[in-house]
């Protein structure tokens, strides 16, 4: 089964991580996050097995965290509410975002990346 990842082809750190990945020999499937944000109760499901704060979705440095006022909205807003406002808005999530099935990855970071997803032409 391939890992199915959600990402922004216009992202440098999605195009570094779908290149770890290939160079890796790990296939996936990539859907545009922007075209095709995952749904509310998919990202309730991926949020739930990360077992990351749901802050930790939130692309935090994007224009559409900034201008909707996500850094305060957040200290107040439910769960339901955070997830509703990613799903509704792909530039919000935090990218590129990653379902290994028994692990979700959120962002890129390759020595979590190596450790979770392995590959077969793992570098060193």
């Amino acid at each position: 089964m391939a890992i199915a990842v959600w990402q922004y082809p216009k992202c440098s750190t999605c195009r570094k991580a779908l290149k770890w990945m290939t160079d890796h020999g790990i296939a996936f499937d990539a859907t545009d996050i922007v075209a095709r944000p995952p749904s509310a109760a998919k990202l309730r499901d991926l949020w739930e097995r990360s077992g990351l704060p749901i802050a930790r979705f939130f692309n935090t440095s994007g224009e559409s965290y900034r201008a909707g006022g996500f850094k305060e909205k957040l200290k107040t807003m439910s769960d339901a509410g955070a997830l509703a406002a990613l799903a509704a808005d792909g530039k919000l999530i935090k990218r590129p975002l990653v379902d290994a099935g028994g692990t979700v990855l959120v962002g890129f970071d390759e020595t979590a990346y190596q450790q979770t997803l392995g590959g077969s032409g793992a570098r060193r």
